[in-house]
């Protein structure tokens, strides 16, 4: 057991000093990382890791495409796209929470909760990165109105695709978890397009309030997805 938990605190370390130095993530940021990644693999295994792995590197290639033309319109992510550990915790914590229950209850309904969280982040992160390029007419998700792209709550059709492919990209990692899988894959991408749609929604309302900031807004989502996909999944069930 030690052996494994040295061989994962390497990997861990390994892929965090990656992610900094190809400037994803600061140095906090891949403090955080290597933390979440750990419990990650401790409490899930292999495939809730590479799930967030995958979220990792599609968010990087959805931050970097055409960073300079979404600079120069003043939507692209700030600090040139590196991430720190509030952006990490607000996007993992959630699954961990998860996996914990998973962790002690062996229950597939936990299963879809933790993959549905990661789903969230990665559809949110698709669909905003990649939505500033495509969706020229946003709308307020509140109102319906027009709203200028990058605004909190604001969405386009383009963006609802990213969302709703990310999601299910997240999704096939959950599928050797569990026989039912049509139902995981379905409850796990409906989970994390929900998801993807509540942090629209709690950007328009409590962010621009003040009463949350982006990273918060993520977590509350992520935790709002997992939720989602759970439901999803135990009542199709």
């Amino acid at each position: 057991m030690l052996e494994r938990l040295a061989v994962d605190v390497a990997v861990m370390a390994g892929l965090s000093v990656g992610s900094y130095k190809i400037k994803a993530l600061d140095t906090k940021g891949a403090l955080a990382a290597a933390a979440i990644g750990l419990a990650v693999v401790e409490l899930g295994g292999t495939y809730p890791l590479l799930a967030m792995i995958t979220f990792v590197i599609l968010g990087v290639l959805a931050t970097k495409y055409k960073f300079r033309e979404k600079a120069k319109l003043g939507l692209a992510q700030s600090r040139n796209g590196v991430r720190s550990w509030g952006n990490v915790l607000g996007n993992g914590l959630a699954a961990v929470i998860f996996l914990a229950f998973e962790y002690f209850s062996n229950m597939d309904v936990f299963w879809a909760a933790t993959f549905a969280s990661i789903a969230t982040a990665n559809g949110d992160t698709l669909a905003s990165e990649l939505g500033k390029v495509f969706g020229k007419r946003p709308r307020l998700i509140t109102s319906l109105k027009p709203a200028k792209p990058g605004v909190n709550g604001a969405v386009s059709l383009p963006g609802e695709l990213f969302a709703l492919i990310g999601s299910f990209i997240i999704a096939l990692f959950a599928l050797p978890l569990t026989t039912q899988k049509a139902l995981m894959l379905l409850a796990v991408t409906l989970g994390g397009f929900i998801g993807v749609n509540l942090d629209s929604l709690i950007g328009a309302t409590l962010e621009n309030e003040g009463i949350t900031n982006n990273n918060s807004t993520n977590f509350l989502a992520s935790l709002l997805g997992g939720f989602a996909g759970a439901l999803l999944f135990y009542v199709l069930a």
